[in-house]
């Protein structure tokens, strides 16, 4: 579906081909449905989680799928997780954040290098300008 999502943008359309589309969602539904048929009775914390995800994937498809529809919608969340894997790192390494003022200043730095990084500005050049007080600022919308 994420093919036939980049071909429809790189084509200039503005929607995907609806049959091509309703194929992969046939296939996406038939394996979900699989999945939920495999592990409803089976034991085990492994299997629970399995049909829970399958369950979640056929009661929220239009949610997972609507990157199909609007093509502003990244497919996946892994812009999200890498936003956030640096705090991650920084309380299994440091146990914590000690305080909610270096928790804060912590997230306002990490936001501020997210977003230089997002618009092509490198990590060391945006701590520069921001020590010789004169910070890098995403253009105008």
């Amino acid at each position: 579906m994420q093919e036939l999502v980049r071909e429809a943008i790189a084509g200039s359309q503005d929607a995907v081909d609806p049959a091509a589309l309703a194929t992969q969602i046939h296939h996406c539904r038939s394996a979900v449905l699989i999945g939920l048929s495999q592990t409803r009775d089976r034991p085990g914390t492994l299997a629970r989680k399995h049909h829970a995800l399958a369950c979640r994937l056929l009661g929220r498809q239009d949610d997972y799928l609507r990157f199909t529809q609007h093509f502003a919608v990244p497919p996946d969340n892994n812009g999200c997780e890498r936003d956030i894997r640096m705090a991650k790192l920084r309380q299994k390494v440091s146990g914590c954040l000690r305080t909610l003022t270096g928790a804060c200043q912590f997230c306002a730095i990490r936001s501020y290098l997210s977003t230089a990084a997002k618009h092509g500005f490198g990590f060391f050049d945006a701590l520069v300008m921001l020590t010789e007080g004169r910070p890098w600022l995403p253009a105008a919308a």
